[in-house]
């Protein structure tokens, strides 16, 4: 299943906790008492699984345009260039996910920033320094966001998965500091027995305050999930897709939540089109162990999606070059 060695209390903090990590004074020594472990072991174990490249850290993961704003956008990069291409966009602030992709639109990035302003920067930079034209992909509509990965190979029964379901975030109220707060969480807790003092130190704030904050922050669905980021690929998730359809206007809400409600499907949403370059507007990721087994999940939720008549691109990841958290607060205050 796992394509490294893990002790068994690694393999279950893997399991059980990629999300919902306690949000008390001390998280790791919850953990532990469920664990049947100690404080130490469960920390020590989560630096271990860190140094080995396992997960990329203990922390929180925040809705897209939220609290920041971010975009997908991909490039069309001939295949001798694509590595230089795809180290200008790895060394942007901001940029945290860079692919390669199997398409002639190969390089795939995410760009994440405080506000919209940013994004448009960022954007134009890539185009005056890589001389290649961007084709931005705006979110219209989140229809699932997850992506926890069962280490026993199955995907989740369809009623777990509706469970996690959720179409949009709460109502809520940006306070001064959130910005500043949810960054220290993309970026990780600190591996010590009281993670969120160590945090409110940092910030000038209360652990109570910083507690409190955090609890209401995941309450509202901002931070919608906060644990162990697991590396997929260092886990053997090494199949990935993004399958891509060109939906008629009339059927993309109807399809999109039941493609959302499959088994098998990490992320699920409507997207901007553009009618002759990419005429593509519900997309969704599937991540698997093996490209038979990643076809299998697609022809299943195609089935029951009622997408098998319906015009598609499959885009397998050829190779991940950056993965990090998003960024919502600028370099110079995240650090």
């Amino acid at each position: 299943m796992i394509q490294m060695t893990v002790s068994p209390l690694e393999n279950r903090l893997l399991e059980e906790w990629q999300r919902d990590l306690p949000i008390v004074p001390r998280p790791f020594a919850v953990m532990a008492d469920r664990m049947d472990a100690t404080e130490a072991n469960v920390i020590g174990c989560l630096k271990g699984l860190q140094a080995k490249g396992a997960i990329s850290r203990v922390g929180g993961v925040v809705r897209p345009n939220t609290l920041g704003a971010s975009t997908l956008a991909a490039m069309a990069v001939p295949d001798l260039e694509a590595n230089s291409v795809a180290d200008v966009l790895v060394r942007e602030p901001g940029i945290n996910h860079v692919y390669l992709r199997e398409n002639d639109w190969n390089l795939w990035f995410v760009v994440t920033g405080p506000d919209r302003g940013y994004i448009e920067s960022v954007l134009h930079r890539i185009t005056q320094r890589t001389g290649y034209r961007v084709l931005e992909l705006r979110l219209e509509r989140a229809f699932y966001i997850d992506l926890g990965f069962s280490l026993r190979g199955a995907p989740e029964e369809a009623s777990q998965h509706a469970n996690l379901y959720r179409a949009d975030h709460r109502p809520y109220a940006i306070e001064d500091g959130d910005r500043e707060l949810v960054q220290t969480l993309t970026l990780g807790l600190p591996l010590v027995p009281q993670p969120f003092e160590a945090i409110a130190s940092r910030l000038q704030r209360t652990e109570a305050d910083v507690i409190a904050r955090i609890t209401a922050l995941t309450s509202a669905g901002i931070v919608p999930r906060l644990g162990v980021i697991v590396r997929h690929r260092a886990l053997g998730w090494r199949s990935n897709a993004m399958v891509v359809w060109d939906i008629p206007p009339d059927r993309i809400e109807e399809t999109g939540k039941m493609l959302a409600a499959t088994p098998g499907i990490n992320l699920c949403y409507r997207r901007t089109r553009y009618a002759g370059d990419w005429p593509y507007n519900l997309y969704c990721m599937i991540h698997a162990k093996s490209r038979d087994e990643a076809i299998s999940i697609l022809t299943q939720a195609s089935e029951a999606s009622g997408l098998d008549d319906v015009p598609r691109k499959i885009l397998f990841s050829l190779r991940c070059f950056k993965q990090t958290g998003a960024m919502v607060a600028l370099p110079e205050v995240a650090a």
